[in-house]
């Protein structure tokens, strides 16, 4: 996975996390300690109408599924930011998370020989294909060598 691995228009899904109760109130409870994140019986009462996951815990859900797609020989060097990213529906315990990603471009960089940029739709989806999460990604990646 390098530089010349991505092509415009590339589409690909991977990932397969479950979310769980216990998780959720872990992360919420060092994170996002808000009662809809929380408080079982509270969060009934919420816009969410359960507990449900912290947005920045289904972002770093997201991470991990990302990463673990990554194959060991890989040319990721990390990311310059995201953009757009958007919370469109709650997570539950139980959902199984997915992601479902397209190349939006590529390029070369310009100051930093043998590195390229790889601009990426990214869509987390539940178990029903109910886009959760979506976001826009930069990252480098290595250049193969010649």
């Amino acid at each position: 996975m390098y530089f010349e691995d991505f092509f415009p228009k590339q589409t690909s899904q991977f990932g397969a996390y479950t979310v769980t109760e216990s998780e959720v109130k872990e992360f919420a409870g060092k994170y996002d300690p808000q009662y809809f994140h929380l408080d079982d019986e509270a969060a009934k009462q919420s816009l969410f109408g359960d507990l449900c996951a912290s947005g920045w815990h289904t972002g770093a859900m997201f991470m991990r599924m990302l990463v673990d797609s990554f194959p060991e020989d890989n040319g990721a060097l990390g990311s310059p930011g995201m953009n757009n990213i958007k919370w469109l529906k709650p997570v539950y315990p139980g959902y199984i998370l997915s992601v479902k990603s397209c190349v939006k471009s590529c390029r070369l960089s310009e100051s930093k020989p043998g590195i390229g940029l790889v601009c990426m739709n990214y869509e987390v989806v539940n178990q029903h294909d109910v886009t959760v999460m979506s976001l826009e990604t930069n990252a480098f990646f290595r250049c193969r060598k010649s």
